[in-house]
């Protein structure tokens, strides 16, 4: 990353840039990449030492809802994830740019400011913009900031309103705190990747970093608490998240199924633990998704199908039947469901009332009408603007 991408430190070694004055406080209207009027957080200020996924999922939401980001950045290398690519975002000149559309996708809303943490002058600056923050976020190791004098025991010792949010791996506390944690490892470390997957296969993670994703949307919860908090009683807190942890808590009910019975929980694909059907279905053109909630729905789902008797039949009438006889059910739906088109399936189930719907490519998804009416789709300014 060139220095020259971000707002620049200002003589006295304040942020300065295109929405900072000559002391680095922020100027100018917040408007969204919509050119929509200013959000509900706007006027806080959140100094971000965080990077990659997580921590830039937390503060891309606050920026999004009006809160001005200061994004903390090594001078030479940038966000790590600035170079995760191809595919890389494509200049003026149509030519790709050296900004991947990863970092693209958790960074808009808001400042880049190049600043080498690691030097003194650099602590400094990071003092001066936190003195003046409502909210840091920070995604080092338990402890990796401590030697900076930027560690939350500090800061909040320094400015006892703030709200200090720290994201990592296992969290502050616990044995596993020093290790380092990554997405996948908290897919992994959680249960989730045990059950995910084919029965028969390897454990299979996510598609996206999911446990970012979500601890990132957790952060942003929590900081909202923390600031009605701080409204009621004038204090600051220190939010101590961890991937792990949030993998854990989306567990929901099999995690819960698993403390109720004490058994272990099995891999099913894509089938549903205690519902049947409620999976995906191969049709003659694709698949679609099938998701039976009662009984009710599943006599209609038969009367579509042709076959009306497998409603009434005692090894299926009931959702307990359905699972407790869905190895031989399953395979007599799949016969049925396979020589229909996905729009016979999809329309047919829909003018049913049963719960159903395409398996989208992700070019699909972004092009049906339904993502365009809710405006899924929001274009920068410009590759390595992002207002």
């Amino acid at each position: 990353m060139a220095a020259s991408k971000g707002p620049q430190p200002a003589s006295d070694g304040s942020p300065k840039g295109p929405h900072t004055g000559s002391d680095g406080s922020p100027k100018g209207p917040h408007t969204c990449p919509d050119g929509s009027p200013k959000g509900p957080l706007d006027g806080l200020i959140v100094l971000d030492l965080s990077r990659i996924l997580a921590g830039p999922t937390c503060t891309q939401v606050l920026g999004d809802m009006g809160a001005t980001i200061i994004k903390i950045e090594h001078p030479e290398r940038g966000d790590d994830t600035r170079t995760w690519g191809p595919p890389f975002a494509t200049g003026d000149d149509g030519q790709p740019t050296d900004l991947s559309s990863y970092f693209m996708s958790t960074n808009r809303n808001k400042l880049s400011v190049a600043v080498d943490i690691a030097t003194p002058e650099g602590q400094a600056i990071i003092r001066q913009i936190a003195a003046r923050a409502d909210i840091v976020i920070e995604n080092f190791k338990p402890g990796g900031l401590d030697k900076y004098q930027l560690d939350h025991g500090t800061i909040l010792n320094a400015h006892p309103s703030l709200i200090y949010c720290s994201i990592s791996g296992y969290g502050q506390t616990g044995p596993n705190r020093n290790k380092p944690g990554y997405d996948l490892m908290a897919q992994g470390y959680s249960g989730i990747m045990s059950l995910t997957g084919e029965a028969d296969g390897a454990p299979v993670k996510v598609a996206v970093g999911i446990a970012d994703v979500v601890t990132g949307m957790y952060a942003a919860v929590g900081i909202l608490a923390a600031l009605h908090h701080r409204t009621q009683t004038g204090q600051g807190q220190h939010i101590d998240l961890s991937l792990v942890d949030t993998s854990l808590a989306w567990m929901i009910n099999e995690g819960v199924a698993h403390l109720t019975t004490g058994k272990p929980r099995q891999r099913r694909g894509n089938q549903h633990a205690t519902i049947v059907p409620y999976q995906t279905f191969a049709c003659a053109d694709g698949f679609v998704l099938v998701a039976v909630g009662n009984n009710l729905q599943y006599a209609r789902f038969c009367d579509f199908l042709g076959r009306p008797d497998l409603a009434t039949d005692p090894r299926f009438a009931t959702n307990p039947a359905r699972l407790e006889h869905r190895d031989t059910l399953i395979p007599i739906l799949e016969a049925l469901m396979a020589a229909q088109s996905q729009a016979d399936i999809v329309n047919g189930l829909e003018a049913r009332k049963v719960p159903v719907g395409p398996v989208h490519t992700v070019e699909q998804a972004f092009a049906s009408d339904q993502a365009q009416a809710r405006e899924m789709r929001i274009d920068l300014p410009k590759a390595g603007i992002n207002r």
